[in-house]
């Protein structure tokens, strides 16, 4: 096996494959980065079994091939070895045995490697039911909903982001059992599918970030416990997440007895303010309280071991009946930071009940949910 490349390219979709790569894998083997060299071209894998990424980088005339085969890498050292080298090209060659050479300009790397053959094979998924969509469409999505997703592993489905793809529309859900961010979308008027995907939430964020802001088209491809996005020249697979996903719908209240308006850039750097003091306190509440006969909305933090704030916000409409809320501040900052809309609404029914932020458009199908802190 011997092949010479750009180094920069390499380097970029090296760095895309290891993102799959997670030092805790159970699989020491996947500590490693398979590289596998054909005629047509050069693919690397990546994967920690919950997660997969596959790139292919074709022949041409950055890559030029003079014998195929295939080897693992020590994913860290070859990557940090491509990193160093000199040139803006570097040759790689697996001598007798599973020795490598690397050699770039005046400078030669020798590193050991393993039989690719011993690595695990990536499941087969049909393509008969993928479908196309926007990758700014899915990112977004991605970055509204699972910021909300659980982190303990005491109720599983709630690791994920809960994805339905049906009558033309997009509806993604994520609850750690204390929020929720619920999005809705529309999709092209052409599409038809059906599908739910329960996906773990840790695969998300990787997938947001290879994404990115380039705006390509994804193909998403359902199978039984997989899901096969494909991005341009990379194939990111991941596990599905077992088990039904709540009812969620029941939980968000459809009606209200309070609500208020809020400019939401005015509105954050308020909750910032009296976070400050909060975050030092153990138990990180503050309080909203909600005079609608005086037409004014104050927020309290306070903190036993260093002093207390209260600050009167401002806001654009106030309706409803007098009200007093206290809730985790850490909650609606991550709410308002996944917001889309120049402005929210909030909405309570009771001061233990659920309240809910929305957009100020109602063509905007956006709705977070947050429980309240019961400090008495």
């Amino acid at each position: 096996m011997k092949f010479t490349i750009n180094r920069n390219m390499f380097l970029e979709n090296l760095n895309n494959a290891m993102r799959a790569i997670s030092s805790r894998t159970p699989l020491p083997i996947l500590n490693g980065i398979k590289l596998n060299l054909t005629s047509e071209g050069l693919v690397l894998t990546g994967s920690d079994t919950n997660v997969s990424i596959e790139i292919t980088i074709p022949a041409n005339e950055d890559l030029q091939i003079d014998t195929v085969g295939a080897i693992i890498l020590p994913a860290r050292f070859f990557s940090e070895i491509v990193k160093k080298l000199p040139g803006k090209e570097f040759t790689l060659e697996v001598q007798d045995g599973l020795q490598t050479k690397i050699t770039s300009e005046n400078t030669e790397f020798v590193i050991n490697g393993l039989d690719a053959s011993a690595y695990p094979t990536l499941p087969e998924i049909p393509e008969d039911n993928s479908f196309e969509i926007s990758g700014k469409l899915l990112r977004n999505v991605i970055n509204e909903t699972v910021f909300a997703v659980a982190s303990q592993e005491n109720r599983p489905t709630l690791n994920g982001v809960n994805f339905t793809f049906k009558d033309n529309k997009i509806k993604a859900v994520a609850t750690d059992s204390h929020r929720l961010s619920q999005r809705e979308v529309a999709l092209k008027d052409d599409s038809q599918v059906d599908a739910t995907l329960l996906i773990p939430g840790t695969s998300l964020v990787e997938l947001a970030r290879i994404i990115g802001e380039n705006n390509p088209q994804v193909q998403v491809t359902p199978g039984d416990n997989q899901v096969l996005f494909t991005v341009g020249n990379l194939s990111f697979y991941t596990r599905l997440l077992e088990g039904s996903y709540p009812d969620t719908d029941r939980l968000i209240p459809t009606n209200s007895t309070t609500s208020v308006e809020f400019d939401l850039s005015e509105l954050a750097k308020s909750l910032e303010r009296a976070s400050l003091l909060t975050h030092e306190s153990r138990n990180n509440v503050v309080k909203m309280s909600l005079d609608v006969d005086n037409q004014s909305v104050k927020l309290q933090g306070d903190s036993p071991e260093i002093g207390n704030v209260e600050e009167e916000l401002s806001f654009k409409n106030l309706q409803g009946d007098n009200l007093e809320i206290s809730f985790n501040p850490d909650y609606l900052r991550d709410a308002l930071r996944a917001s889309i809309t120049e402005g929210v609404v909030m909405n309570f029914t009771q001061p233990l009940r659920p309240f809910t932020i929305i957009p100020d458009k109602e063509e905007v199908s956006f709705v977070q949910l947050i429980t309240p802190v019961r400090t008495y």
